[in-house]
Parts: C-alpha cells; structure tokens; sequence
C-alpha cells in the first residue's frame, strides 16, 4: 500500500492568488506551498502575462516580483491601482528603503525581500486579505492617529493642520509604519541595506520622533515597541 501524502486540492471558495514572477525555481515553490496552505494559486511569468490571467479570472491578491524583464513590477502595479484595489504584495530582491517606499507608496499592501520563509509570506498574504475584507483600502493615502495625519503622497506630517518638521531619515521610517498601520514593522524592514545603520539608530530615531508626536515619550500610545520585533503605528 502506498504511504504517499496525497496532494492538497483547494477549496472553490479558497482565496485565489496570483503570482506574478519570472524567476520560475521560486514560482514553483509558491505554487505548491500555498496550494499546500489551501489557496488557489496561479503563476505568470511577466506582467503581461498577468494581465491576460486577470482578464479571465478574479484574484483576492497578487504576489508581485519587482525585477522582470521588459516591465517592472513598480510599472505594473501603477498600471494597475489604475483600475484595482486588488491587495498586492511585492516580493523581490531589492532590500532598499527607498524602493519598499517606492512600492508602498505606489499602492502595494506589504513588502517582503528575498530570501523569505514562505511561512512569512503565508502570514502577510492572511494579514493583508484580512485587512481587505475589514474595509481597509490598499492605496491608503493618509494615516490618522491622535491630533496627526501622516500624508503618504506628500510624506508629511501634521498636527491639527500645521506642518510637523521631520528630518529625510524621519520620513523614510513614518512612511513605512504608515503605509501598515497598526501593524508591526520589523527592525530589517526600517533598518534597510545601509551598512551602517544598527538597531541602535532605529532606537535614536523613534525617540526623535516620539519627542515631536507624543505627550510622554516614556509612554508612547502611538509609536509602540513591539519588543524583539519592531515597532508599529497605531491610528485611528
């Protein structure tokens, strides 16, 4: 008798994902370990091959790489939040802050830098279809918390209307928690590729910042530790 694990068939109603990527090794592994996690998958290889697929099937997110041949994922998704709000998620090599802000403010969801755990990938495809189906639009323009507004577009913080002075440094770091609000970003997320920033730096900076945002900076309520993590942004 055979002991092999049969294959896992997903729901009709499970969420259906698209992954859009050309390196075909780690398209492959989606595939089969979402398939594995009880979505539906479909693979492509190239943006233009997405926009076939979403012409004949509905998707619930996009797994989006951003280094391919011909158009970039960036050229893509800002063809695309022409017409969707489908949540998207960037998956690529590129680590930079510059380029997470780039998709972010673009209108991606979340951002994940190979190499990855597909496990992690799994948690961020849960967080962001559960924040989709709670209303939350995945172009957020504006993040309110407490007498402030973080303007993503404009990268400007306010206080009741008037401008809040932030240093580039300070801009970068409040555009990342503001692009996932109430969600905790990891220390490598808002430390980058620079070399020379350390964790202690990301520590100087969120105390910058809570001086010009908080009442108590001892006891911050809206830039929060998450301890062995990260920090997060909680708003309204």
């Amino acid at each position: 008798m055979s002991t092999a694990k049969a294959a896992t068939i997903p729901a009709d109603t499970a969420s259906h994902i698209l992954i859009v990527d050309d390196d075909s090794r780690i398209a492959d592994l989606l595939r089969r370990y979402l398939r594995d996690q009880g979505y539906r998958v479909t693979v492509v290889n190239s943006a233009q091959e997405a926009r076939i697929a979403r012409s004949g099937l509905s998707f619930d997110l996009v797994v989006l790489d951003v280094m391919m041949p011909g158009e970039s994922g960036f050229d893509y998704l800002a063809d695309l939040r022409k017409t969707s709000t489908v949540p998207v998620i960037m998956l690529t090599a590129r680590g930079e802050v510059d380029d997470r802000i780039t998709g972010l403010e673009g209108g991606a969801n979340d951002y994940l830098t190979k190499p990855f755990e597909p496990r992690e990938l799994v948690l961020r495809i849960e967080n962001t279809l559960r924040s989709a189906s709670q209303g939350r639009g995945p172009n957020v323009d504006a993040v309110d918390f407490g007498d402030f507004r973080y303007n993503l577009k404009r990268r400007e913080l306010t206080r009741d209307g008037s401008i809040v002075r932030l240093t580039e440094r300070e801009r970068e770091i409040m555009s990342l928690l503001a692009a996932r609000p109430n969600a905790t970003v990891s220390r490598y997320d808002l430390l980058g590729d620079d070399p020379n920033k350390t964790d202690r730096a990301i520590d100087v900076q969120m105390t910058r910042l809570r001086r010009k945002i908080e009442s108590d900076p001892a006891a911050p309520a809206y830039l929060q530790t998450v301890r062995g993590v990260g920090y997060r942004l909680v708003s309204d």
